[in-house]
């Protein structure tokens, strides 16, 4: 199937820049949030606004396409209906920082056909910086093109994920921190996973690693790093799967063996 000539990317794009907007402007309230299953673990109002929003206006622009969004709303077929065309949505990566107005949260569609993700976009609307990969085609933000650097750790900035409601093996990763800390520039943790990996396809931070996530966290991003020519795999270097939650490792490719090689020492050493 020819995809880049099947797909409006242009006008999925203007959508996810819409979708942003809603998310900036949104006024929060007590009554606005609630808490999910798992610690610490929140759905906004706005979360389900949104991805309400995305899935009526994306189905008008790609409507053979399913859906596999990170709420409960009407359209959202989850991991059933990966066979096809499908999106891949978080409406609000980052629900936390969003809730106390840390500004550094996103809107992330991935498109994928036949279990591959083809596209993604991942849009930041507080600095309005739209990162955007179409197979094949190069990863971009704001219109300029990304090439991930040849570095280590020794060359930049380690970064990392640890939502509470998803602490599996947070000993390792703790030691794994620590390990990066001592060989990198400094270490971060922004709270949103999708904008973290895109800042490793923009060169920003030289890694990204973070123990469990879903599919909808890194989807979409997962296309920016590829094509910018990073490396996004599990953290024993397997691919990653759209059907199910998977740890996460992305990086530059120096840096990804780098890492590799510190978590399978820490692995060993439980």
């Amino acid at each position: 199937m020819d995809m880049n000539s099947k797909v409006d990317y242009k006008a999925i794009e203007e959508v996810v820049r819409r979708a942003g907007m809603m998310m900036k402007e949104a006024h929060l309230s007590s009554d606005s949030v609630h808490h999910k299953e798992g610690a610490a673990n929140f759905v906004t109002s706005y979360d389900v606004a949104i991805q309400r929003f995305l899935i009526e206006e994306l189905q008008r622009i790609v409507p053979e396409a399913a859906f596999f969004g990170e709420e409960e709303t009407e359209g959202n077929t989850r991991e059933k209906e990966l066979d096809g065309l499908c999106f891949l949505i978080d409406p609000i990566d980052g629900t936390t920082n969003f809730m106390f107005r840390y500004n550094y949260s996103c809107v992330s569609v991935g498109l994928a056909y036949a279990r591959e993700m083809t596209a993604g976009f991942v849009y930041n609307p507080y600095v309005d910086e739209m990162y955007t990969a179409v197979r094949g085609n190069g990863a971009y933000l704001n219109g300029e093109k990304l090439r991930v650097p040849d570095a280590g750790l020794a060359d930049g900035i380690a970064s990392f994920g640890c939502a509470r409601y998803n602490n599996t093996n947070t000993d390792v990763l703790f030691r794994v921190v620590q390990e990066m800390f001592n060989r990198s520039l400094a270490v971060r943790c922004g709270g949103s996973a999708a904008l973290d990996l895109c800042r490793v396809a923009a060169g920003a931070s030289v890694v990204y690693l973070e123990m469990k996530l879903n599919p909808y966290d890194y989807a979409a991003a997962s296309v920016i790093i590829e094509e910018a020519g990073g490396v996004i795999t599990q953290i024993d270097g397997s691919r990653i799967t759209l059907d199910r939650p998977c740890s996460i490792l992305g990086a530059a490719p120096k840096a990804a063996d780098e890492v590799q090689d510190m978590i399978k020492r820490e692995m060993q050493e439980q």
